[in-house]
């Protein structure tokens, strides 16, 4: 839901792909069952209890320099818990006592806030810090901690290429450890943890953007502590408390970027409790699903080396949980029968969660039981309210999945996940659910629906309908913990008709994935009687097709041959049903209108239409719509906002068609081409669209009697919108990718015959010789500024990027390009026609308008 950081999370991620692809370090594939949730021992560190074990009775002699004897450092005094580090605390130090069995296993260090300093922008239960890391022995009686950066691979330990990539990479040692002592049975080593775990080692502390984000300096050693330890059998848990010095920061990562932070400038420290989760990861990596991009999955890389190569070879695969049938029903499984999963994915409801909402947010979770039972599986998932009584469950354990619920004033959901990086297996995952969300999905409701559904027509929604909001983005966060990527292109398989018809949209929703950015069915009019069922979104035919495809069986001997499988069955099921099609957005391409946020149907142009002719009925009931006793106005211009923000949205919507391109990925086995050009004419709708709405001021949306309530008289909303949109057709990229495709396509919409039909429309006043009003005048200067800025760029070159699938690359240098001299051909022609109209024209603001744009494209020409 966070569009704004959309482009530099493309660039990361394409720059990650060419530049750095993460690489890890590989085990033969195997499917081991899923180890069952064990029951947690009871915690007794600090404190004592029934776990409590008698120190050993070692009496191996120690040298002054190296290990003690077992119990001259574990003495009797030693309160004692095991599981996965057996951990020991005598008096106020902490010791780890690691047996070899887990030496050089990859382990996961999960760190999490836990709670965090008013005004940051971060709250307890977002994700701080995550690295794979492995214990091994050095020499010198060292413990060594290695972070594992995992770079290359490759499988026959037997080939030469194996000794080439073990000496070509090295995982770095992050921290020495003395041993202290050996197990009693010499089968493990004991360490003392406590100044680790009291310090600012990076492994189980903040990252340095973490650092950066809080504005955090140097670690206050004598205000930092350990809380608390408790080991669990799969995993071992540390919270801590550490205070930094206050170095000022910006915070120019959150999401408040101005705010200043409330204990630093009180204190001149910040405090944060942090939990870290240490997690074994399996001995043998869960089996893979490579990954295809006609179905969209979070995925991890790595690079594959062997002998038999003649090109090194890119593993990507998809992040998923491990879901597997009991071994009693495997069999049936494979037979399509439905079965329980030996392990289900179950998520908790965070106890600070406000009962009325509980059971919309389990819905959420639930609705995707749907989903998994096309992937052969019932009961798969579930949600369930958190035994607050049970003191041995914690919120940070990483064996639980939770859905935290933090109070914050953020407009906002996310769905993280924590995997395993050399299989991709989701080991858990925290849902993080912003108290403030409701006020986002009220003004999206409200703008969208409330010119058919009376309930969106307050400011404050019965339970019934903001419960049924939440559990929509409930549903949506989960199925990006299940691996899912947002599917944008998901709403344009619906055609822009169907979303009039009541019965085919309680049939099949209004969108084919939740997973998409289609909030609400904006395009249903009043006539059509269309119901709740037919406005919200829901679990739909791509979003079961996806687990169906990342989580059924495939009878593959490896994933080599199960991707065959696959892409056999995405061909023929895409022939039955084209709404299980997935968009590229997520991958870069920008210009394909098909694939776009906040949108709907096949047809921007005529989906908008609609929208608008909606907006026009709320409007002027703005004023009914938002009253409340001793409101200042402050209603009606929080929705007269959201209001705006939709006619924004509908704007460009149809902005993105011109110059627009299809993109649609195929293996060899499919006919057609991957790429193909937006038809000319819906090119052309599109700028007749946005001089209908848009350029022909929108009036509708300069309700005297609605903005004098609320709006500066300086301000121009209208302007503005208009202003961005003429700024965003006349882009270099916009204009390159136009005269690129005339090169490839016959019937691509041309360059002079674009720009001819936005000057006609801009200028449409010179024929009759009518008034040009204020906001023409504006709009017509700066379509002339903007078309001087194209012959004249301010540094002479290239000014853009633009990005398309599995690609990156710079915008042309527009000097170099017809876009330079189509432009200069045009200010000519404009020019002419502005000093002819102005020398008669009968309104004196609109000819000094005419004669200075007439001068300042002289100036542009001639410079000298």
């Amino acid at each position: 839901m966070q569009t704004a950081l959309v482009l530099k999370r493309i660039l990361v991620f394409s720059l990650t792909l060419a530049l750095l692809m993460p690489v890890m370090a590989q085990r033969k594939p195997k499917n081991p069952a899923p180890a069952p949730v064990p029951t947690p021992s009871v915690p007794v560190i600090p404190g004592s209890g029934p776990n409590a074990m008698p120190s050993g009775n070692g009496s191996r002699s120690s040298s002054s320099s190296g290990p003690k004897a077992y119990n001259d450092v574990i003495t009797d005094k030693a309160q004692t818990m095991r599981g996965l580090f057996t951990v020991h605390k005598v008096d106020e130090k902490y010791f780890f006592e690691i047996p070899d069995s887990i030496m050089k296993r990859e382990i996961m260090a999960i760190t999490r806030f836990t709670k965090v300093a008013a005004g940051a922008g971060i709250y307890g239960g977002e994700l701080a810090n995550q690295q794979v890391i492995q214990f091994e022995k050095g020499p010198d009686n060292k413990l060594f901690l290695r972070v594992t950066t995992l770079v290359s691979v490759a499988n026959d330990s037997s080939q030469p290429i194996y000794k080439a990539v073990r000496n070509s990479n090295v995982d770095p040692i992050a921290v020495s450890f003395d041993i202290k002592a050996l197990s009693n049975d010499s089968s493990g080593v004991v360490i003392d943890v406590t100044e680790f775990f009291k310090g600012d080692n990076q492994p189980v502390s903040l990252s340095a953007n973490a650092k950066r984000r809080l504005g955090l300096g140097g670690l206050a050693s004598d205000r930092s502590y350990i809380e608390s330890i408790k080991s669990y059998p799969i995993n071992t848990e540390v919270r801590t408390l550490k205070t930094f010095s206050a170095s000022g920061g910006s915070f120019s990562a959150s999401p408040f970027p101005s705010t200043s932070l409330p204990a630093a400038s009180a204190a001149g420290a910040v405090t944060v409790e942090m939990n870290t989760s240490f997690i074994v990861l399996p001995k043998l990596p869960a089996k893979k699903r490579l990954f295809d991009p006609r179905v969209g999955y979070f995925t991890e890389d790595y690079t594959v080396y062997s002998d038999d190569q003649q090109k090194v070879q890119q593993s990507r695969f998809i992040v998923r949980w491990n879901l597997e049938p009991k071994p009693e029903d495997l069999e049936k499984w494979k037979k399509g029968e439905l079965v329980e999963p030996a392990k289900p994915i179950v998520y908790y409801l965070d106890p600070a969660t406000p009962k009325k909402w509980r059971r919309y947010l389990i819905r959420g979770v639930n609705d995707w039981q749907v989903a998994f039972e096309k992937a052969g599986f019932k009961n798969a998932i579930m949600a369930k309210e958190w035994p607050e009584d049970d003191s041995t469950m914690s919120l940070e354990d990483a064996r639980f999945s939770v859905i935290r619920y933090l109070a914050s004033p953020i407009e906002n959901a996310s769905g993280p996940n924590a995997h395993d990086p050399r299989s991709g297996e989701i080991i858990e995952s925290h849902i993080q659910w912003y108290h403030n969300v409701m006020k986002l999905l009220h003004s999206w409701y409200f703008a969208q629906a409330a010119a058919v559904d009376p309930g969106a027509r307050k400011m404050v929604f019965d339970d019934e309908l903001m419960g049924q909001l939440v559990r929509f983005v409930s549903s949506h966060e989960v199925g990006h913990t299940l691996g899912l990527l947002h599917n944008m292109g998901s709403s344009s398989r619906t055609p822009v008709e169907k979303l009039r018809d009541r019965k085919w949209l309680e049939e099949n929703g209004h969108t084919a994935s939740i997973m998409d950015y289609a909030r609400f069915n904006y395009v249903a009019q009043p006539e059509d009687s269309v119901g709740r069922d037919g406005l919200f979104p829901r679990i739909g035919d791509y979003d079961k097709w996806a687990i169906e495809w990342g989580y059924g069986y495939v009878p593959g001997k490896d994933e080599q041959e199960d991707n065959l499988i696959l892409n056999k069955k995405y061909i023929d099921r895409l022939a039955k049903n084209p709404r299980i099609w997935f968009g590229t957005y997520e991958f870069g391409n920008f210009s394909d209108p098909r694939t776009q946020a906040e949108d709907l149907s096949d047809n921007p142009v005529k989906a908008s239409e609609y929208g608008v002719k909606n907006l026009k009925r709320i409007m002027p009931k703005l004023p009914e719509y938002t009253k409340e006793d001793a409101d200042r106005y402050e209603n009606m211009s929080d929705m007269y906002k959201a209001l705006y923000d939709q006619f924004s949205r509908y704007v460009f919507h149809v902005v993105r068609t011109i110059g627009g391109y299809y993109e649609t990925p195929k293996s060899i086995e499919q006919s057609g081409d991957v790429y193909e050009i937006v038809p000319k004419k819906q090119q052309k709708e599109a700028v007749n669209f946005l001089h209908k709405q848009l350029f022909t001021t929108p009036v509708w949306l300069m309700d005297k009697n609605i903005i004098n309530k609320f709006s500066n008289p300086s301000a121009n909303q209208v302007s503005s919108i208009q202003e961005n949109a003429l700024s965003s057709m006349l882009t270099t990229s916009r204009l390159g990718r136009m005269v690129a495709l005339t090169s490839r396509y016959d019937d691509a919409y041309q360059i002079d015959e674009y720009l001819t039909d936005i000057r006609k429309g801009l200028f449409s006043e010179l024929g009759s010789k009518s008034k040009i009003d204020m906001n023409r005048r504006n709009l017509q200067k700066s379509y002339v500024e903007k078309l001087i800025g194209l012959i004249n760029p301010p540094s002479g070159g290239s000014t853009g990027i633009t990005i398309s699938f599995g690609t990156l690359g710079l915008s042309p240098d527009v000097s170099k390009t017809d876009v330079s001299s189509v432009t200069r051909a045009h200010l000519v022609n404009l020019r002419n026609e502005l000093s002819a109209a102005s020398a008669s024209y009968p309104d004196n603001m609109s000819r000094y308008h005419l004669e200075d744009l007439a001068v300042r494209i002289k100036r542009a020409l001639d410079p000298k």
